[in-house]
């Protein structure tokens, strides 16, 4: 029977794991979803692939669950960071959950000069990632990271791993892409609402490993210009193609 419940767990999963359910994963399965012992839940844990598992003890305040057999092995996305300057409450968990569904690596806010947003809530966007592949049906959570200023990231930014900047005074983002290589770790960098600051954008310019593209014609709100930016690149360069 395929489960009508997926569910992502921190405990290992394997051939005959039992696997001890919180208590609000008990509530929810138990008492939201009105699941009873013999029913089945998928599980995943961003490291072991999904796992089909029976419900062995149903509980109102906890539970166990029985691995059965492996239905998805671990798909990791391509080797790739969504970097962006947190906004309003709403459009910040937006561009989490989308970049949980469309293939980030991980997931990194970043201050800038005009960030509106000094502080986040990385545990509540944490859990906004999970609760996107759970609903996605993805075996991998991609790591929430805590806000961060632009200037300090840029000191030690990997000498590997390349950026597409998004600038919309400049070239085309299908053809800035073009011409690199498939499988080389990349970030993505998505401004806040007013823009880079001219120091940021002279910095970024003169990063060895940057590239400066455009979205198109039209300037871009930052959460849109983030699902934008993420199909582009895995149209390009990603697991898309």
């Amino acid at each position: 029977m395929s489960a009508k419940v997926r569910l992502y767990v921190e405990h290992p999963l394997g051939p005959g794991q039992s696997v001890p359910l919180e208590r609000d994963q008990a509530h929810y399965l138990f008492g939201v979803m009105r699941l009873a012992v013999g029913a089945t839940v998928a599980l995943f844990n961003g490291r072991d692939g999904e796992w089909q598992a029976e419900v062995a003890e149903a509980g109102k305040r906890g539970g166990v669950l029985l691995c059965t057999e492996q239905s998805k092995p671990l798909q990791m996305p391509p080797d790739l960071w969504l970097l962006f300057a947190p906004i309003k409450k709403a459009r910040t968990d937006f561009i989490v959950e989308k970049a949980a569904e469309m293939g980030a690596a991980r997931i990194v806010p970043v201050q800038t000069d005009f960030t509106n947003s000094e502080r986040i809530r990385q545990d509540r966007l944490q859990a906004h990632a999970v609760e996107a592949a759970e609903q996605c049906g993805g075996t991998f959570v991609p790591e929430v990271a805590e806000l961060q200023k632009l200037s300090r990231l840029l000191d030690n930014w990997p000498s590997d791993r390349q950026l597409m900047f998004c600038d919309e005074a400049e070239v085309g983002a299908a053809k800035a892409l073009a011409s690199r290589d498939k499988g080389q770790p990349w970030a993505i960098l998505i401004g806040p609402e007013g823009g880079f600051s001219e120091a940021e954008r002279k910095r970024l310019w003169a990063l060895e490993q940057s590239h400066v593209v455009s979205l198109g014609p039209r300037v871009l709100r930052a959460d849109t210009a983030a699902v934008a930016a993420l199909t582009m690149w895995q149209m390009a360069l990603g697991d898309w193609g």
